[in-house]
């Protein structure tokens, strides 16, 4: 089977996330659980053992288990590590004396980038990650592109290939050129940014969103959605904790036959709001995790879906025209944002923005119009008479 990366966030997040990894070693799956978001330690009072920076087997599965934090200290060290070397001169020229191990905290962005560290490093068929809330896990999965992104920008590769012109450079043009450790820092990030990225986007890696049987809101659900589709993401399941069982709307008890019965509607239109997307429920009250995981995959576990990217509809010969479209499940028309920007599109949708490059054909074109149905993004390119090959006599 291929390797499985599930990020669980949202509401109740690390007992779906300890539910799921542990369903997983039941399956004879290599798993491993990562508490990426868990300063009060719930995962380790869900489990009953105090997780470390270095993975533990957890519980009867035969070792299939094994269970670990991300420690932001230990990427934090790692990072400055690497560049100490580099500044060491800096700051001996300054006067000043660098931190030591012990002085170190963790720094805003930290948690972003330990994350996509252990991801990197992890080795098991199953990874899940009990992952921060959505709007964060969104910033860090959007993160390795943007950075990827900027590098390009600030210190293309093409100039890695005048290394050698470098001496001669600096003595025309009379500034100091780049010494060569900033390229060799530039190559690695570009190296760890890309092993980022492949765990992100392999076909096996998905998103899966908790969310309170009583609290949750479908206008918060579509601003997810939305979010998670136009970074490319897979929305494999919604997971509906806390919620109540159906014989609860029966009860002889009014208040609980009355929230039983309003939890029942907001399943129902829950349900109609995710079309396709499973929607699993998770017990209340809070029972065993063997229990709560027979409970959401009785019926097998989700796959983890195709991941939404942007297609092309050719419509030349009916309307002169070629039409670029991503799916934008939830979307607002009035939160979404478009803007061409020489080869590439950039959109947004409320707090979420991605700068898309478009393909060879829609880059000879200029936009005639767009428009927003059925959860799907439609832009509307004309082809250029100055740039589109001239039909043939």
């Amino acid at each position: 089977m291929p390797a499985r990366t599930v990020l669980v966030t949202g509401d109740g997040s690390a007992a779906v996330a300890a539910a799921t990894a542990l369903h997983s070693a039941r399956q004879g799956r290599r798993t491993l659980l990562l508490a990426a978001d868990d300063p009060h330690r719930t995962v380790d009072d869900l489990l009953d053992t105090r997780l470390t920076a270095e993975p533990v087997p957890y519980g009867d599965t035969g070792g299939l288990l094994a269970v670990l934090r991300i420690d932001e200290q230990a990427a934090l060290r790692s990072a400055l590590d690497h560049l100490g070397g580099r500044l060491a001169p800096a700051l001996d020229l300054l006067g000043a004396e660098p931190l030591d191990a012990e002085e170190l905290t963790p720094l805003p962005g930290v948690r972003q980038f330990a994350l996509l560290r252990a991801l990197r490093a992890a080795d098991a068929d199953t990874v899940v990650v009990a992952a921060p809330a959505p709007a964060e896990l969104l910033a860090v999965l959007a993160l390795p592109e943007q950075l990827e992104r900027y590098l390009a920008r600030l210190l293309p590769e093409q100039r890695q290939a005048a290394r050698a012109l470098r001496p001669l450079l600096a003595a025309v043009a009379g500034v100091p050129m780049p010494a060569d450790w900033l390229f060799e820092a530039r190559t690695a990030a570009s190296g760890a940014l890309a092993d980022a990225r492949a765990v992100i986007d392999a076909p096996g890696t998905s998103v899966r969103l908790v969310v309170d049987a009583d609290a949750h809101g479908t206008g918060e659900l579509r601003r997810i959605r939305a979010g998670l589709a136009l970074y490319g993401r897979r929305l494999d399941a919604v997971v509906v904790h806390r919620a109540l069982p159906a014989a609860a709307a029966g009860s002889a008890d009014p208040w609980l036959a009355a929230r039983a019965g309003r939890q029942q509607e907001q399943l129902a239109a829950l349900a109609a709001e995710l079309g396709g997307v499973p929607l699993l429920t998770a017990p209340w009250p809070e029972v065993a995790l063997e229990d709560v995981a027979d409970a959401l995959y009785r019926d097998g576990e989700p796959g983890p879906g195709a991941a939404p990217e942007p297609w092309v509809e050719d419509r030349l010969a009916e309307e002169g025209l070629l039409v670029w479209h991503l799916a934008l499940p939830g979307a607002d028309r009035a939160g979404l944002e478009l803007v061409r920007r020489g080869d590439e599109l950039v959109v947004g949708t409320g707090a979420y923005r991605r700068i898309l490059a478009l393909p060879a054909a829609l880059r000879r074109c200029t936009v005639s119009g767009a428009g927003l149905a059925g959860g799907v993004l439609s832009v509307r390119f004309a082809p250029d008479p100055a740039l589109w090959p001239a039909p043939r006599a």
